[in-house]
């Protein structure tokens, strides 16, 4: 059990790190989409974009990305050790097989191994004649000499393998409405634990193939799309339902069964998420008002998630995003998607469907949604000004039992990854109280405390009063 845990936590890592490049895409595919000839028709803006999501460029991208991300502090270290590696990794195994294309695998594994190394060996002293080169100057050169093993090891085992899961990329991108629909539903099911930033890494970047005009092969199915290719959008499109009118039906449910004393109050904040989901596709903060309070009510919706990807693939319906599914990106595509107009009709339809479903089971099952209990001790923490937010930080640093307790500290899209020294420190009915809209207690110490898209400020702020030695104390809160 201790190794599930130890590889769990592991992996939620990976997958916080693969955040910083995958935050990198929205801006470019903007870009490229406004600089496009069906748009603005600037040429300058379309390279600006689409030079982001060549294959090489895209696997640079995650190696510096995962490097950083993954070192203690986020070095900046780190990321230059992951280009070299990546550099000296790719140049050679070319030398072995002008065609091998590891797509952005290669800089998962570089990114993944620079990181590690240096975390283990950035503190390294060498003999004085060699001092120089110690401390973080170490892993660079560390990580270039491993790259350059696992060069020669990829010229040559990775041919038969890049048959092999071009083969089975083919095989999932052409799969249909039935790859979508299990896409879909393990999409969902991953959020809870963090861990689908990885798999969306795999299908969206790696799987499928697509010729461009000038020769080049495309992987993956969001740079598919983006490069024009017409299959593309089977494990993108299905979302758009879901996160721009499903989820916001699902909010207006919980509005419609809170009691009347509280729906008031409770409106704000489900409409200010809903509006979030609709307009930008960030979901968890909603899907956490209810995944732990009914587990088979998101299993539900993990269902129909996958549900809503097969249908639309059915219908030959195609579209794309750069970040998620919001009706940013459903604008900006709108040009060069499939059948834009039948998937808002779609997804109206998907709407009213989640809406009644969703009324009907927080009733018949008694769900203690917002607004459904008699003490409603949540806190908005989207409303707040900067100075509130930062008294309000100083309440969480405390009720996570102080900047002595915290080993590290860390945002992601919408949830605050915490490692604490003594678990008996952290207040979770505190951090409930303080504005959480829930407390994932992961391996050994870890947590994960929901607080939606003010993560990375609330983040910034706590480690601000770190480094200032702990305020908590000095405020009665």
């Amino acid at each position: 059990m201790l190794f599930q845990y130890n590889i769990l936590a592991k992996l939620q890592k990976l997958s916080k790190a693969l955040m910083a490049p995958i935050a990198v895409l929205p801006a470019a595919a903007l870009l490229k989409r406004l600089g496009a000839p069906d748009l603005l028709n600037i040429p300058w803006m379309y390279a600006a974009g689409d030079i982001i999501f060549k294959d090489n460029n895209l696997s640079i991208l995650f190696a510096i990305g995962i490097a950083s991300g993954l070192a203690e502090e986020n070095n900046g270290i780190a990321g230059l050790a992951a280009l070299v590696g990546h550099l000296i990794l790719t140049s050679v195994a070319l030398t072995f097989d002008s065609t091998i294309n590891t797509g952005v695998i290669s800089g998962l594994v570089v990114g993944v191994l620079a990181g590690l190394l240096y975390n283990k060996y950035h503190l390294i002293k060498l003999p004085s004649y060699l001092g120089f080169f110690g401390g973080k100057r170490f892993v660079p050169i560390l990580t270039s000499l491993c790259a350059l093993v696992l060069g020669v090891i990829t010229g040559w085992v990775w041919p038969p393998i890049q048959q092999v899961i071009n083969a089975i990329g083919n095989n999932i991108a052409g799969s249909g409405y039935i790859g979508g629909f299990f896409f879909g539903f393990c999409n969902r099911l991953l959020i809870p634990f963090g861990l689908h930033h990885v798999l969306n890494t795999i299908v969206w970047f790696q799987f499928g193939q697509f010729q461009a005009a000038n020769g080049k092969f495309i992987h993956g199915d969001l740079t598919r799309f983006f490069a024009g290719d017409p299959n593309a959008g089977t494990f993108m499109t299905g979302f758009f339902p879901i996160m721009m009118f499903a989820l916001p039906a699902a909010c207006i449910a919980m509005i419609v069964a809170a009691r009347r004393k509280h729906r008031k109050a409770i409106t704000g904040m489900l409409l200010s998420v809903a509006f979030t989901s609709f307009l930008t596709g960030i979901t968890e903060p909603i899907e956490f008002l209810f995944m732990f309070l009914s587990p088979l009510l998101y299993l539900i919706h993990a269902a129909l998630t996958g549900l809503s990807l097969a249908v639309v693939s059915m219908l030959g319906i195609r579209s794309g995003f750069g970040f998620s599914a919001g009706t940013i990106d459903y604008v900006l595509n709108f040009g060069i998607a499939s059948k834009p107009l039948l998937l808002l009709l779609f997804g109206l339809g998907y709407g009213v469907l989640y809406y009644f479903i969703f009324l009907y089971a927080i009733k018949k099952w008694n769900i203690p949604t917002p607004g459904r209990l008699d003490e409603e001790e949540s806190v908005n923490l989207v409303g707040l000004s900067i100075t509130e937010l930062k008294e309000r930080c100083v309440a969480l640093l405390k009720a996570m039992g102080g900047s002595t307790n915290i080993i590290v500290i860390d945002a992601c899209v919408t949830r605050i990854r915490l490692e604490a020294k003594d678990s008996k420190r952290v207040n979770e009915k505190r951090l409930m109280e303080l504005g959480a809209a829930n407390i994932l207690k992961m391996s050994g110490n870890n947590y994960q405390i929901v607080v939606g898209t003010m993560a990375d400020p609330i983040v910034s702020h706590i480690r601000t009063l770190i480094k200032e030695g702990d305020n908590a104390t000095k405020i009665g809160i």
